[in-house]
């Protein structure tokens, strides 16, 4: 009788510590657009499949942690993490090593050195290095791709680009890496530019409304390309742009392009529904596409992986020195899809 009821608590404890499939999903920001709806594919996607719980976390640290930890309390096998502070890493990679429950950090990649500290922690998304080199590329053809001789677009005939930045967040990695490369590609193909100025906008459309406003006032119509880390902040100088007579069909051809007087090129990044509009309308010259949808579909790969339901041979692209799945960012344009 003893062996039977310690045998039945053996079973009861073995059952209540049993993980079940639900994961959590923790996204920086519920008011940054692009992770909107990055969120919003994750959890679509991962419907049917296993049980998905969502948290937004104001842009705090600290909200974030004590999301994870509440979650922990659902006993989860699985937690999806976009950090707000890369550096707030290692300490969650600490705590679920030693609770053995496996991460997919996303989109906000922890450093190298926090991703070795235990087998199961991954990163699924892109290079910011890639965006910022593309972003680049995009402008040199736009102004004629001859380093020597720009085209009309080069408004004072002068022979450098003027160029105003519009940056994510000052010493956030992807904001510094797409800013620092899409300078080193001009410089790489002898691109001259007159970088006007290098203003912060956190990523945010209105700030970057606001930032612009300035800048057109400093710099009246000296500038002539607008450069930004995100396509919310390229939209939100755009606004201001439009609302100060730039960006408007002069030649009264019926559209708004490059032939207009005071079209200035805007480029961004991420590839947003509303970048797209603005883009077919002729406002913003062009974006680069993160691909939040493969991002989505590789991320749920990986986690029916790490749950049990399939093997690594099923993953859509190469798991990279075992921690990385990298998604490559694309240029977009009106004229075609690239």
């Amino acid at each position: 009788m003893k062996k039977i009821i310690i045998l039945l608590c053996i079973m009861l404890l073995s059952s209540c510590s049993k993980r079940n499939e639900r994961t959590g999903l923790f996204v920086y920001n519920e008011t940054d657009p692009f992770m909107q709806v990055f969120a919003g594919q994750i959890m679509a996607e991962a419907d049917g499949k296993f049980p998905i719980q969502l948290y937004y976390a104001k842009n705090s640290q600290a909200i974030q942690n004590e999301q994870i930890e509440a979650e922990l309390e659902n006993n989860p096998s699985l937690l999806m993490i976009n950090p707000v502070d890369r550096l707030g890493s290692y300490s969650i990679i600490r705590t679920m090593k030693e609770k053995n429950i496996p991460v997919i950090f996303f989109n906000r990649e922890p450093l190298a050195e926090d991703l070795g500290l235990w087998d199961k922690v991954y990163y699924v998304g892109a290079k910011a290095a890639q965006s910022g080199q593309l972003q680049a590329r995009l402008v040199m053809e736009l102004f004629g791709s001859n380093s020597n001789n720009l085209n009309e677009l080069d408004k004072n005939n002068d022979g450098k680009i003027q160029l105003i930045i519009l940056k994510g967040e000052q010493g956030h990695q992807d904001a510094e890496t797409r800013t620092s490369e899409v300078l080193k590609s001009f410089q790489e193909n002898n691109f001259a530019i007159d970088l006007l100025a290098i203003e912060v906008a956190n990523w945010n459309f209105n700030e970057a409304a606001v930032k612009t406003q300035k800048l057109l006032q400093k710099f009246q119509h000296e500038v002539e390309l607008f450069i930004s880390n995100n396509d919310d902040m390229a939209l939100g100088a755009i606004q201001t742009m439009r609302e100060a007579g730039f960006l408007s069909d002069t030649n009264n051809d019926g559209h708004v392009n490059k032939y207009d007087h005071l079209w200035i090129p805007v480029v961004g990044i991420d590839g947003l529904e509303e970048a797209q509009e603005a883009i077919a309308s002729g406002f913003l010259y062009g974006t680069v596409k993160n691909d939040s949808k493969k991002m989505t579909e590789v991320m749920i790969e990986l986690s029916l992986i790490l749950l049990g339901k399939k093997d690594f041979s099923s993953l859509s692209v190469p798991l990279v020195e075992d921690k990385y799945l990298w998604i490559d960012y694309s240029p977009y344009i009106f004229e075609e899809k690239r």
